[in-house]
């Protein structure tokens, strides 16, 4: 809620907003950041026996659905959201936080999330991202049971 609705209305003092093509295709791309977002988080709590909460972390490690493709669809999902404001409403500003957002939560996986699921997963994580990228999605889903790929 933050990052998606308070900080762009902090940053942003002039919303534009008119329908056009830029409002067709920014409402598009917020659709499909969103969908992912309920998706990725549906996954945590049912596959992962799980929430997003440090406190309660997933029990189980999640490769499945979205997974399967990118390792972090969660934060692609929130960083569709805010391209799609930015295209809705014609914000550079909404752009800037978008970059800071996705710079910011890089070096977060790279410095605590991934050694921490290193730690709790061990082997099975190291395959996963072996075979998973972080960031741009495979074009065929990974199986940990298929070695060969």
């Amino acid at each position: 809620m933050f990052v998606l609705i308070i900080m762009p209305l902090l940053i942003e003092s002039n919303f534009i907003f008119t329908m056009n093509i830029f409002s067709i295709i920014g409402l598009t791309i917020v659709l499909i950041g969103f969908t992912t977002l309920i998706l990725t988080i549906r996954m945590f709590i049912r596959e992962g026996e799980g929430t997003l909460a440090p406190w309660s972390p997933t029990k189980k490690m999640v490769v499945r659905g979205l997974y399967r493709y990118v390792r972090n669809p969660m934060i692609l999902g929130v960083s569709l959201v805010l391209l799609g404001e930015s295209t809705l409403f014609r914000s550079y500003r909404i752009v800037i936080w978008l970059v800071v957002f996705f710079i910011t939560n890089h070096i977060y996986f790279l410095l605590s999330e991934e050694p921490g699921l290193m730690k709790r997963f061990g082997q099975e994580y190291v395959e996963y991202k072996e075979n998973v990228p972080c960031w741009i999605p495979r074009l065929t889903p990974w199986n940990p049971q298929n070695k060969e790929e």
